[in-house]
């Protein structure tokens, strides 16, 4: 299950809550900007970029702390393309949903010599669960905050789950929040809490568990190609990338008819 992505899909579905939490000026005004940073390595699946009248919110998630290229070289990978493209000052958060000890979910910054780049870190298991209880928007993150009792956090979350009105939005908070504490807590543990019939309505539940899929299919698809053909062109890639799973689940057929790399241009090319 893809943690990083889920969390993604929430910034960009509640921008304007996930911009008061992060940005200092409390700016309203917020649209989620769908940006095309052509330089290698992009990771769009789990960043997220919003945009104020003021400044962008580049917030990336991450489950692992591990990485490569390491986080803090990433971030300011983003800065420099991003205030390269825009002009504008930008504020980078880097969200560690998982608990972790691993001394990169504590730099705040990247050096090198002459360089040094600052950016915030938040780890979710130090922050006060009361603040994310009380936001449907950031209800889903809940189970990985602060507590001493992680089970009556879990019954909390339930509760507050609950009393959201809207039927669509607390299956869309209960799917949610049922991916982000498969985290921490046994699956029996959930299921006690969260009524699992509900969390399978969820849209948002059943289109990340699609993405995910697709993003698997892709992902392997994309290790044939290289073993096939080595090192393919960037812009191919993001071709494929974007296909759904169907279509790459033909494209992995028809590459076995495959004799060079043209073969897989005119594919894509038929597809319009």
């Amino acid at each position: 299950m893809s943690y990083d992505n889920t969390a993604k899909y929430l910034a960009e579905l509640y921008p304007a809550e996930f911009a008061k939490w992060l940005l200092p000026d409390k700016n309203t005004e917020v649209t989620v900007l769908k940006t095309e940073l052509s330089i290698d390595p992009i990771r769009a699946d789990y960043v997220t970029f919003l945009q104020t009248s003021s400044r962008i919110l580049h917030i990336e998630f991450q489950t692992l702390p591990k990485s490569n290229p390491p986080i803090p070289l990433r971030v300011l990978d983003y800065y420099v393309r991003l205030k390269r493209q825009y002009n504008t000052p930008v504020t980078q958060v880097v969200i560690f949903l998982q608990q972790s000890s691993d001394p990169i979910a504590f730099t705040e910054e990247y050096t090198d010599e002459f360089t040094n780049h600052r950016y915030r870190v938040i780890r979710l298991w130090e922050q006060d669960s009361a603040f994310f209880l009380d936001n449907p928007a950031l209800l889903p993150l809940a189970p990985l905050t602060r507590t001493d009792s992680p089970t009556t956090l879990l019954s909390q979350v339930a509760q507050s789950i609950a009393r959201i009105s809207d039927r669509d939005e607390r299956q869309n908070i209960a799917g949610c929040t049922e991916i982000f504490a498969g985290l921490r807590f046994e699956k029996d543990l959930i299921r006690q809490f969260l009524r699992e019939d509900i969390m399978q309505e969820s849209v948002i539940y059943q289109d990340i568990l699609q993405k995910g899929k697709q993003q698997e299919a892709f992902q392997f698809l994309n290790r044939l190609l290289n073993r096939r053909f080595g090192e393919i062109n960037s812009l191919l890639i993001e071709r494929i990338r974007v296909l759904p799973i169907e279509e790459l689940e033909a494209l992995g057929e028809a590459l076995l008819d495959f004799s060079s790399v043209n073969d897989l241009v005119n594919w894509l090319d038929q597809l319009g």
